[in-house]
């Protein structure tokens, strides 16, 4: 079992930075791979970032690449999304996944993970 909680979220205004933080157990955390996912309003979930669980490779969606910055902090057991250069199509409910996983696999599908979190807003205005 693995509880996943975010925070980090609010409001911001264009061009602005946000770090999300997305924590879990100490015990089991490092064992999982972790994504970060985006629902918009009237939108399905969708893929924006994730991590292997030996933080040595990583993965983002074309629309966040050289934006978006995925890292994970073992001895806090805490994956961040760094978010620069803030779009209003950014804003949305940011989540965070977790799955265990063997050294180097990385999820990219929602359905693969097993772990989720209770979601962070993110608003970004015009």
């Amino acid at each position: 079992q693995e509880r996943l909680v975010e925070s980090g979220g609010g409001l911001v205004q264009v061009g602005d930075s946000l770090r999300l933080s997305c924590a879990g157990s100490k015990e089991t955390f490092s064992q999982h791979a972790v994504g970060w996912f985006r629902e918009a309003p009237g939108k399905e979930r969708e893929f924006v970032a994730a991590i292997t669980r030996g933080g040595t490779k990583t993965e983002y969606d074309d629309f966040v690449k050289g934006r978006f910055t995925i890292s994970r902090e073992y001895s806090k057991a805490t994956v961040y999304l760094q978010m620069d250069s803030l779009k209003p199509e950014d804003t949305g409910v940011y989540t965070c996944a977790a799955e265990p996983v063997l050294p180097g696999k990385i999820p990219l599908d929602p359905k693969e993970y097993q772990y989720w979190g209770q979601g962070t807003q993110v608003t970004v205005s015009s």
